[in-house]
């Protein structure tokens, strides 16, 4: 019996012990099953309610977005993958004076085309070009591929599928929040200037992201360390907001328009591998806006037709209230040349919505184009645009307008038309003036966004006098074009009745938007636009008021920035007589006004630059080339020089107006009050300007070219300069001090011409290619600069013992000058 309790004393130890041992163990399991490290999923791909968790926000468009916590993540669907879109980086706040002023919220600082691939696991953000390209299924394209290779601009990893698993899903954080310079706001210049070190990756974050059906719109916040920061330097940092837009371009692109140098238009350019030529076929083509009628068989009918889709410009909410009338007006304004192209209501004014209107309306989303005001001193204004390089499609662009622009506009309406405008002398512009000049610069920057570049030589469509004549400029205004840099019209003269003084839309505009927007639905292909392209050209090719004029004025009288009137030497000859006017009346109309100085010293700056503006143009005639862009098939040469007589015309009239002293400059009520010296040097600065420009490489340069052709030559006019710089040693007169002066300038400038080598300019921009560079050792112009140095030493040396003190210093001055730069080493 006691061995049987033993025995059941001992199992029922054993059980217990058993049964605690269970317990421990599975208590041991349950730790190790929550504490111990999840197993790596398969290729790092984890299940998509791991990835996006229920907390997720989800945004619906193009992709879907979801936001999980501070991680934003794209869900890309597998379609979207290898499309064309485009990426536009654009500043949507900045610090005050980044940028030096030109740099604005609104400001794009990159547009690529990007796509989207997939290679592994990975997802890929390629930079593609169309640069060069080939047809599809032709055998070049392959070749074309190969040596074209896309630069990669992320690398993101899958980090899991949609349930469906019809897309891949990516963590966008990192990107978006890291120093990318292709989708930076600080450019390689910028940041050397204000000494930035680096980003700040824990004052920078993801502000938002919206998806819409096309695009999506990304704001980042970015913080930068930099020792030279543009404004409150003792934080060293510059802190700004980007926008990134992202559209998908059009499946199929709009059929190209190829770009014909006898009308204005920006361009996109491509290298065709796949052409006939035994070369790769340079295509040029115009950029334009997509405009398509809504009713094909009326706008055949010759019926004005509302397009598809209208250009829509909505105002910026931070514009003046009372200018908005008057930007609407500009915008507008280019109805009627649309109307010309057979579309009625192309282009439309809004008020930008409000948020209880739309939410999600912002001024950066590439969606909208807005024409942007800027509150900032600067002044200027632009009107950039957004494009397909496939087709020259015009996708968005926005007019930038900054606040101290219009003072600008004030100042020169005042300087350029006061003599013959009563309404102008004054301070305080007549509002709906300021409001009319407001508009024809607004619509002149709409123009730029609607394709079209400047054209010099709509100025120069009608005669000078005409400019004289109210009924002509109340019909014309003052140039053929609102396209052209012809802002007032200088020549009218005190008692000319009825006069437009401010420029507006004109006959260019019409021609040029229906060659470049009429709808041609017969031409398949931008080949078969061609014929009926050129046969308009033609029938207005001996018109001038229907001629472009690329920004060259360098070297073509005809396309000159300022300038109005096809004869420059009377144009100017009647500015000048005006300026003079004004000059005298300054300080009547400034300072005696507010009893202070500071408009006058300002308009007193900007007088001395619409003189140099004036006599500029003139200076353009001597060694002039005109410029008629044309095909063969039209009669005629392209270029052809200035006939002699108005070249010594010109040089008559510099001679005249400016190296014989304009002391009328000097004004006496002004200079003494403005400044305390130095009246001497800005006399010596606007007559030097021109000076140098006629002793220019460039100009000497056209001017041999005249020698072979009986024209006027750099032999003559450089003859015709010293004589008259001269006047005082064949004349045996005193030099007065301001004279001296030009006389040294003269010296120096021969100098320059003599020692320094022509080192040509590196234009860019179309239209700029007028620089002329060729050897300046094996031409003429240095034995040309020897001869006329050697013969004024020889008038130098007979006077030199003449006249007054400072006469005789003076000639003994540059004596010394000229034998030391002609002596032998």
């Amino acid at each position: 019996m006691k061995n049987v309790l033993l025995l059941g004393l001992a199992c029922l130890f054993l059980t217990n012990q058993t049964l605690e041992a269970q317990k421990k163990n599975k208590k041991k399991k349950s730790q190790q099953e929550t504490t111990a490290p999840a197993k790596k999923p398969k290729n790092g791909i984890k299940s998509y309610t791991e990835v996006i968790t229920k907390d997720a926000k989800t945004d619906d468009g193009i992709f879907k977005v979801h936001q999980v916590n501070d991680a934003y993540f794209y869900e890309i669907p597998f379609t979207n993958l290898n499309q064309d879109m485009l990426w536009v980086s654009r500043i949507a706040q900045i610090p005050n004076g980044l940028g030096g002023g030109y740099v604005n919220a609104g400001s794009k600082t990159n547009e690529q085309v990007v796509h989207w691939e997939r290679f592994q696991n990975k997802i890929l953000l390629k930079i593609k070009s169309y640069v060069n390209v080939a047809e599809e299924g032709k055998a070049i394209r392959n070749s074309v591929k190969v040596n074209n290779y896309e630069p990669i601009l992320y690398a993101f990893d899958i980090k899991t599928f949609s349930k469906d698993s019809t897309a891949a899903v990516i963590d966008v954080t990192k990107f978006f929040t890291s120093d990318v310079p292709a989708i930076s706001g600080l450019s390689a210049r910028l940041r050397k200037t204000y000494k930035v070190k680096k980003l700040d990756g824990d004052r920078s974050f993801i502000n938002s992201v919206k998806s819409f059906p096309k695009n999506i719109e990304v704001k980042q916040d970015f913080t930068y360390v930099a020792s030279e920061p543009p404004t409150e330097g003792r934080a060293e940092t510059i802190s700004l907001q980007m926008n990134q837009s992202m559209i998908l371009l059009p499946e199929k692109p709009m059929q190209p328009r190829i770009y014909d140098p006898r009308v204005g238009f920006f361009t996109v350019s491509q290298y065709d591998f796949g052409s006939k030529e035994l070369k790769a076929d340079y295509k040029t083509y115009i950029r334009r806006w997509r405009l398509e009628p809504k009713d094909p068989e009326a706008y055949a009918r010759g019926e004005l037709v509302e397009p598809i889709k209208p250009i829509v410009y909505y105002l910026d909410p931070g514009t003046p209230e009372e200018l908005q009338k008057y930007i609407k007006q500009g915008i507008e304004d280019w109805q009627k040349p649309f109307e010309t192209a057979g579309f009625k209501n192309a282009i439309i004014a809004k008020d930008a919505p409000t948020p209880e209107e739309d939410p999600d309306f912002s001024p950066e989303d590439i969606r909208y184009s807005v024409v942007r005001y800027v509150a900032s001193t600067t002044r200027n204004a632009v009107g950039p645009s957004v494009s397909d390089p496939r087709s020259g499609e015009i996708i968005e662009s926005d007019i930038i307008w900054y606040h101290n622009h219009l003072r600008s506009y004030r100042n020169r309406y005042l300087l350029e038309t006061a003599a013959a405008n009563p309404s102008a002398r004054t301070l305080d512009t007549p509002a709906d003036e300021i409001g009319e000049m407001m508009r024809m610069f607004i619509a002149h920057e709409v123009g730029h966004a609607l394709g079209f570049p400047h054209n010099m030589a709509a100025s120069y469509a009608y005669p000078v006098d005409s400019l004289r004549n109210g009924a002509f400029t109340q019909k014309n205004g003052i140039a053929a074009s609102i396209m052209d840099y012809a802002r007032y019209n200088y020549v009218a003269q005190p008692g000319d009745e009825n006069i437009r003084f401010i420029r507006q839309m004109g006959p260019y505009d019409h021609y040029a938007t229906n060659w470049g927007y009429r709808y041609l639905p017969e031409a398949s292909s931008p080949a078969e636009e061609v014929p009926t392209l050129d046969q308009w050209i033609l029938a207005k090719a001996n018109d001038p008021v229907y001629k472009f004029g690329r920004q060259s004025s360098r070297f073509d009288p005809q396309s000159q920035t300022e300038c109005i009137g096809d004869d420059p030497v009377l144009a100017s000859t009647y500015g000048l007589k005006n300026l003079k006017y004004v000059a005298e009346h300054l300080p009547e109309w400034t300072s005696d006004q507010t009893n202070d100085y500071t408009d006058l010293e300002e308009l007193y700056g900007e007088l001395l630059g619409v003189y140099s503006r004036f006599t500029g143009h003139v200076t353009t005639t001597i060694g002039g080339v005109f410029e008629n862009l044309k095909k063969p098939n039209q009669e005629g040469v392209v270029y052809s020089a200035v006939p002699k007589t108005q070249q010594q015309e010109a040089m008559r009239w510099l001679h005249k107006n400016v190296f014989n002293t304009p002391d009328w400059l000097l004004i006496k009520d002004a200079l003494p009050n403005i400044d305390h010296a130095g009246y001497f040097e800005t006399l010596r600065s606007v007559q030097a300007r021109q000076l140098n420009a006629l002793l220019s490489f460039d100009r000497l340069g056209r001017l041999i070219d005249n020698e072979e052709k009986g024209g006027y030559t750099a032999y003559d006019m450089l003859k015709e300069l010293r004589a008259g710089l001269f006047t005082e040693a064949a004349q045996g007169k005193n030099v007065s001090l301001y004279r001296r002066n030009l006389q040294r300038s003269y010296v120096d400038r021969m100098q320059y011409l003599m020692t320094e080598e022509d080192k040509g300019y590196n234009y860019s921009r179309s239209g700029f290619e007028s620089k002329l560079v060729y050897n300046i050792n094996t031409s003429d112009v240095r034995a040309l600069v020897r001869g006329e140095l050697e013969t004024l030493k020889r008038q130098l040396n007979a006077v030199k013992n003449n006249g007054s003190t400072l006469s005789r210093y003076h000639y003994k001055d540059l004596i010394a000058r000229i034998d030391k730069l002609l002596a032998v080493d």
